[in-house]
């Protein structure tokens, strides 16, 4: 916890260098962290990538974003480490706590993403708007044990404000989830939008559409 602390209160290119040598992350030169508290297990971030002012991120195996993958902030990335001195998820042996952002992905601000099993987001998609909840751990009233399951969200995809998507989720690519939406099971169907609750197929997208085939992830 000190060498945690003495860490975050040194000015980037230096918290860099620490981040380096006390806590081995792999962090591309051009990469950045802003006033944030991120320290996983495993940090990967390649060339362009960054992590905003405000976030936390703990108790994760390994946070890792691709080139330009951006982290906005005020968002609260929480996991439940496989290190953990747990009964918990024992039985999931093959479990891993993990947030993984694809190549121009985004995840906007004050977002709760539940890492107790993988997230992955991929290329050039974007967790917009707010206050949005990804979970991916819940307790099996059936087997009474905490359970869990990944969540995983298509390269081109749009997720919007305030949503709720839990373990065990599938948003296929290039498709688009309306805002307040409850997405509680895995989607097959590309180019699609999906909203309500539950979700469910709402109509057909135009392939047309410039936001899924934009060459980088930032929208003007």
């Amino acid at each position: 916890m000190i060498k945690k602390l003495f860490t975050f209160l040194w000015p980037w290119p230096i918290r860099r260098r620490l981040l380096h040598k006390w806590f081995g992350y792999n962090i591309a030169k051009d990469a950045k962290i802003g006033w944030s508290w991120i320290f996983p297990d495993q940090l990967i971030m390649e060339s362009g990538s960054r992590i905003g002012h405000l976030n936390v991120a703990v108790h994760l195996d390994c946070v890792e974003l691709k080139a330009n993958a951006k982290i906005g902030r005020s968002n609260w990335i929480t996991g439940f480490s496989t290190k953990a001195q747990s009964k918990h998820f024992e039985y999931q042996k093959n479990r891993q706590s993990k947030l993984y952002l694809g190549e121009h992905a985004a995840v906007t601000k004050q977002h709760h993403l539940d890492c107790t099993n993988v997230i992955n987001i991929g290329e050039f998609a974007t967790i917009a708007g707010y206050s949005s909840q990804f979970l991916t751990h819940s307790i099996d009233v059936y087997e009474n044990r905490q359970s869990s399951a990944p969540i995983t969200i298509g390269a081109y995809t749009f997720v919007s404000t305030n949503v709720v998507v839990l373990g065990g989720a599938v948003l296929p690519d290039f498709s688009v989830l309306g805002a307040k939406a409850l997405l509680n099971k895995t989607f097959t169907e590309e180019w699609t939008l999906y909203g309500g609750v539950p979700a469910k197929a709402v109509r057909a997208i135009d392939k047309t559409a410039k936001y899924f085939s934009r060459p980088v992830g930032f929208v003007y």
